[in-house]
């Protein structure tokens, strides 16, 4: 009698279909209530002078500081930047081992309750981890922080699900106001982690709802700021979203989807998005409400030259967040404003603008959904422009942020899509798409950034014995 080998099914890896192909849908399939983008917290070298100068490239104020000045923490430094809903949070290790340094801990236990036990442990645990991915990876985005109504329940559901745990939920308490915030981590690509945030604040772009939790946050008043002047504001609204780079993308994709719930919200593959050169794929994921965007890319291989993916993933010793999309309502005076404290004067420098034949070809690309005013002066500031079937979409990015060629910032609008919302208007996530015209153009420029550092990496003179 002949015995058939059985052959235990082997589950397909998913491919992808391109831009082209990809039919959107929302199948609003979010495990737990995932609502907005809270903040995002980068780890650093200097706190103060990373803060200070997101501050005067982004135009973003100091809405709370944790220090050993301020507040006596001597473990790290901690500020909290915002403009409107975006916050920005900067952390960096204090690097002194010096136990007599500050104030002492331990002789205020008695003084503590279990809130702030947990706490100071927190905050004992961050000064090693804080020190460890700066050494990594410089400055990056460590945690990408999102509300949640329960964050008990958004953590057991996650790692019920696949998620891998960082940190269990904790209250974190503000001993200046009592005040408190529930938060908790899983991982979610490379050194990258997730953190869920439950806390009283429901409406983002009020001045008074950001404390930072970690440990005696102390709020700041404008005047008792550095700068002693007016607030700054470039217009910059809230994070629209945020990309990070990865050597598998289904993979990734895949264990983001099953920890969430999250829905395939966008596609582009290498013919779409690529040039002769180099190229990449890309999925975005997105919440049932499709304000928390998560685009995620991998390299592609086999092109002439080197995928700045690969690039980045070199840079930055693993996956991590490659740029993070700023919204804002008049991107006009946004970059205006931005482009004042570009080169030598503390702020970012943006890629070179696109060709002359590109915006020859804008107003025949985008027919009357600008005004040939607008389109003049998105050709004076190097902006790109691009459109769906649904809306507009401008745009502009900087160069890295570093001297590593890993994070960048880009500015967005959207035009189109409006809907009301709470007696005010808000673009709907994602109009106008995520410049899949452009792609080309940006990777031009940021191949010919690439090939400027290794010209001059070419020509630098040897040192003896290197």
């Amino acid at each position: 009698m002949t015995t058939t080998k059985t052959v235990p099914n082997q589950q397909k890896k998913r491919k992808l279909v391109g831009y082209s192909n990809f039919k959107r849908a929302n199948p609003r399939s979010d495990l737990f209530p995932v609502t907005r983008f809270h903040s995002i917290e980068f780890f650093c070298q200097d706190a103060k002078t990373t803060a200070n100068r997101f501050a005067i490239a982004l135009g973003m104020n100091v809405i709370g500081l944790s220090d050993q000045t301020t507040t006596g923490n001597v473990i790290y430094n901690s500020y909290a930047m915002k403009s409107n809903e975006l916050v920005f949070v900067f952390t960096a290790p204090v690097m002194t081992e010096e136990k007599g340094y500050g104030r002492d801990l331990e002789g205020e236990k008695e003084e503590k309750n279990v809130s702030d036990d947990e706490t100071t442990k927190a905050i004992e645990e961050e000064k090693a981890l804080a020190k460890q991915f700066v050494e990594k990876h410089g400055l990056a985005v460590k945690r990408v922080c999102v509300r949640v109504n329960d964050c008990k329940e958004a953590y057991a559901v996650s790692t019920k699900n696949g998620g891998v745990s960082v940190r269990a939920p904790r209250t974190l308490r503000n001993r200046k106001d009592g005040r408190e915030a529930t938060v908790a981590e899983v991982a979610l690509y490379g050194d990258v982690e997730l953190r869920f945030v439950e806390d009283a604040t429901t409406h983002l772009d009020d001045d008074e709802t950001y404390r930072y939790l970690d440990y005696d946050a102390v709020e700041q008043e404008q005047e008792e700021q550095s700068c002693k002047s007016e607030k700054r504001n470039y217009g910059l609204k809230r994070l629209d979203h945020c990309v990070g780079n990865v050597s598998d993308l289904i993979e990734t994709v895949e264990y983001i989807e099953k920890m969430l719930g999250f829905h395939e919200f966008a596609e582009f593959v290498a013919a779409d998005v690529g040039t002769v050169d180099s190229g990449l794929n890309s999925m975005v994921l997105a919440n049932n409400d499709e304000f928390v965007l998560l685009p995620v890319n991998e390299p592609t291989f086999g092109t002439r030259r080197k995928s700045q993916i690969q690039t980045y993933l070199e840079a930055n010793n693993g996956a991590g967040v490659q740029h993070l999309a700023l919204k804002t309502d008049d991107i006009i005076h946004t970059v205006t404003e931005m482009k004042k404290y570009s080169g030598m004067f503390g702020g970012f420098d943006f890629q070179p603008p696109a060709s002359e034949k590109y915006y020859q070809n804008l107003k025949a690309k985008v027919g009357d959904a600008l005004s040939d005013e607008t389109l003049k002066e998105c050709e004076r500031l190097g902006l790109l422009v691009d459109k769906d079937d649904q809306g507009v979409l401008i745009q502009i990015f900087t160069k890295p942020l570093t001297d590593r060629p890993t994070i960048f910032i880009e500015i967005i609008q959207r035009i189109g899509c409006e809907y009301p919302k709470e007696e005010k208007k808000e673009q709907a996530a994602g109009c106008g798409g995520f410049g899949k015209g452009n792609f080309a153009e940006l990777f031009k420029s940021i191949e010919n950034y690439e090939k400027s550092l290794e010209e001059a990496k070419n020509q630098a003179p040897t040192v003896a014995g290197k």
